[in-house]
C-alpha cells in the first residue's frame, strides 16, 4: 500500500492527543482554592505536631517502640471508628461535616499543648484527633469531583497531593528546627491555630450545598451504609484493585514511624537528632511533591494508568538498599526515589472515582482513607516492634522487600483490568 505525501498511510489515524489539564484552570475555581489552602494549613501543623510528638516521646523514654506507638496513634483510629464514621459525609452536607470536624480537633489539640499533659492522656487525644480525619476526609474526597470533572480531577488531586507531601516536607524539616527553639508544647498549639484558620477558610470559601440524603428520604443506618459501601468497594475487582494499591504504602511509609530511631543510629548526637528526624521524614514526601508534579504535569491520562505497576515497585525496591547501613545523605536519596514512585496513587485515585455513584462517594472515600491510614499505622507499629530487636536499618530494608513483592503481584492482576479502566479515563479526560 502507497504511503501519502505525508508518509502515513491511508486508513491510519492517529488517536488524538489526551487533553491535559493545567494547574491554573483548577486554581482559578473558587471553592476548589478554599478546599486547597485550608488542607495546606491544617496538614503543616499536623507534620509540625508529628515532629513533636516524635521528640518528646523519645526524650521521655528512649524507646523505639513507644516513639513508633505514638507515631502509629496518628494512623491507627480508623481501624475502629473510620468506616462508621466515614457514613456521616453521604448524611449530612460535606461541608458542615468538614467545618465541625476542623473545630473539634482544633479543641483537643490545644489540650495535648498543655505542658505536663500525662502520656496516657496524650495517647488518648491523638486518637480521637485523628478519627476525626476520617469523616473529613471522606467528605472532601466526596466534595472534590463535584467541583473538578475530567482531567481537573487529577490536576487538583494532584495539587492536594503534592500540598500534602510538601506539608510533610516542610513541617518535619523546620518542625526539627522550630522544635529546638520553641519546644513541642508550643508547636502543637501552633496545630491547633491551623484547623480554626482551616474552618474559617471552609466558611468563607465552600458555598452550602444540600446533604446528598434529601430530608425527606428515609436516611438508612450507619451500619448498613457502611455494608453498602464496603459491597461496592470490595466487590468489583478493578476496584479492589485499586484499593490495593492504595494500601500499599503501609510498606513504604514505615520508614517514616522510625525516624527518630533511625536518625539516632545515623547521628548519636541528641543535639542533632531532631534535625536529622526532620531530614529523614522530609525525604519522601519531598520525592512525592517532585513524582506528583511531573506524573500529572507530563504524562498521559493512560500512561499514567499504564504505568502504575512499576512505579508501585519504584515506592518499595529503593529501600532495600538501607540494608547495607549507607550514610545519611544516601539514605535521604533512597527514601526520596521513594518518594518519586508514590505518584502512582494520582493514577489510583482518577481510576477509583470514575466507578463511584456520586451518593456513595462519601462511604467509598472513607473505607480507602481509612484503610490507608490503618496499614500505615499498623505497618509503623511493626516497624516499632522489630526495631527494637533488629535496627532500623534492617526493618526498613525487609519493610520495601515485602512491599515490592506486593507491589509486583498487584501489578500482574491491574494488567488484567486496565484495558477498560483506559478506555474509560480517556473518554473523561477528553470531555
Amino acid at each position: 500500500m502507497a504511503a501519502t505525501k505525508s508518509g502515513r498511510l491511508p486508513g491510519r489515524h492517529r488517536r488524538p492527543a489526551e487533553r491535559r489539564a493545567t494547574y491554573g484552570e483548577v486554581i482559578a475555581i473558587r471553592e476548589f482554592r478554599a478546599l486547597w489552602i485550608g488542607q495546606g494549613l491544617s496538614l503543616l501543623g499536623d507534620q509540625l505536631s508529628r515532629v513533636a510528638l516524635s521528640v518528646l516521646v523519645f526524650e521521655r523514654t528512649d524507646s523505639p517502640l513507644a516513639t513508633a506507638s505514638v507515631y502509629a496513634l496518628t494512623y491507627l483510629p480508623p481501624i475502629v471508628g473510620g468506616p462508621l464514621l466515614a457514613g456521616l459525609a453521604d448524611r449530612y452536607a460535606r461541608r458542615r461535616v468538614m467545618i465541625t470536624c476542623d473545630l473539634l480537633r482544633a479543641a483537643l489539640v490545644a489540650l495535648m499543648a498543655v505542658p505536663g499533659t500525662s502520656f496516657s492522656a496524650l495517647c488518648v487525644l491523638v486518637f480521637c484527633v485523628v478519627l476525626l480525619s476520617a469523616p473529613f476526609s471522606a467528605a472532601r474526597a466526596a466534595l472534590l469531583p463535584e467541583l473538578l470533572e475530567g482531567d481537573r480531577y487529577v490536576a487538583g488531586s494532584a495539587l492536594q497531593n503534592m500540598t500534602n507531601q510538601g506539608a510533610q516536607m516542610l513541617g518535619f524539616t523546620l518542625g526539627g528546627i522550630l522544635i529546638m527553639g520553641m519546644g513541642p508544647y508550643r508547636a502543637l498549639a501552633l496545630d491547633s491555630a491551623t484547623y480554626l484558620a482551616s474552618a474559617l477558610i471552609l466558611v468563607a470559601g465552600v458555598r452550602r450545598r444540600p446533604a446528598p440524603c434529601s430530608p425527606d428520604e428515609k436516611r438508612p443506618s450507619m451500619w448498613k451504609m457502611t455494608r453498602a459501601g464496603a459491597g461496592l468497594v470490595f466487590g468489583d475487582p478493578r476496584l479492589r484493585t485499586l484499593v490495593l494499591f492504595a494500601w500499599l504504602c503501609g510498606f513504604y511509609v514505615l520508614p517514616e514511624g522510625i525516624a527518630t530511631p533511625y536518625a539516632d543510629e545515623l547521628t548519636g548526637d541528641p543535639r542533632q537528632l531532631s534535625l536529622v528526624t526532620g531530614l529523614l521524614m522530609a525525604a519522601m514526601p519531598t520525592g512525592t511533591v517532585v513524582g506528583a508534579f511531573l506524573f500529572s504535569r507530563y504524562v498521559s491520562p493512560s500512561d499514567r494508568l499504564r504505568s502504575m505497576g512499576w512505579m508501585a515497585m519504584l515506592t518499595c525496591a529503593p529501600l532495600i538498599l538501607c540494608a547495607a547501613r549507607p550514610p545519611l545523605v544516601v539514605v535521604l536519596l533512597l527514601w526520596f526515589t521513594s518518594g518519586l514512585g508514590g505518584a502512582y496513587q494520582l493514577a489510583a485515585n482518577a481510576a477509583f472515582v470514575q466507578y463511584v455513584p456520586a451518593g456513595q462517594r462519601g462511604q467509598a472515600f472513607g473505607l480507602v482513607q481509612s484503610g490507608l491510614l490503618a496499614s500505615q499505622g499498623i505497618g509503623i507499629l511493626i516497624g516499632g516492634v522489630a526495631a527494637d530487636h533488629l535496627g532500623p536499618e534492617l526493618v526498613v530494608a525487609l519493610a520495601g522487600a515485602a512491599g515490592l513483592v506486593t507491589a509486583a503481584a498487584l501489578a500482574v492482576l491491574w494488567r488484567r483490568s486496565r484495558r477498560e479502566v483506559i478506555e474509560r479515563v480517556r473518554v473523561e479526560a477528553n470531555t
